[in-house]
């Protein structure tokens, strides 16, 4: 890792510590974060303010990182939703495509293993505007090549289940 790099890459949090009752307590947020805490502590046979006490640590301890609605790109007048696999000359490049986190089309970002360096997610209006995005990429020095799969349906869309691995 370079002194180049160091910004880029994302130091892993050691694991909380989570009983069960936090488990489902996350699930059930996963589900609807608009329960109240009464709703949740019937659910969870906790009274609400335990529950909230349980919600404030797995904030602090990073385990609840936002509250946020999830919204129907096809509504926004976004409905083509692609993954672009983009290849470049190096890891310092990175750098210069984290400027894309800018763009509202650009919904996620990750670096990645294999024949790509990174992975973008993106939801554009039509294909036109998926074309300018990639003119776009393409002006980035050091930028070597794209490939777009654009999805025709999702069936599955969430984030990490709070279930244990045993």
């Amino acid at each position: 890792m370079t002194k180049d790099t160091n910004h880029v890459r994302q130091r892993l949090a050691p694991p909380a510590r989570l009983d069960d009752k936090d488990r489902t307590l996350l699930g059930l947020l996963a589900e609807d974060s608009t329960r109240s805490y009464a709703e949740l502590g019937k659910l969870l046979h906790l009274s609400p303010p335990a529950v909230h006490e349980r919600v404030k640590r797995l904030r602090q301890d990073g385990v609840i990182k936002a509250n946020i609605a999830v919204l129907d790109g096809a509504r926004l007048g976004r409905p083509l939703l692609a993954f672009v696999h983009i290849d470049t000359t190096s890891w310092a490049v990175t750098r210069q495509l984290l400027a894309l986190k800018e763009l509202p089309e650009v919904e996620e970002i990750h670096t990645v293993t294999g024949e790509s360096a990174m992975l973008l997610k993106v939801r554009t209006r039509d294909t036109q505007a998926l074309e300018e995005l990639l003119e776009r990429i393409h002006s980035i020095e050091g930028f070597k090549g794209t490939r777009s799969y654009i999805a025709l349906s999702t069936y599955l869309e969430r984030g990490p289940s709070p279930v244990a691995d045993d």
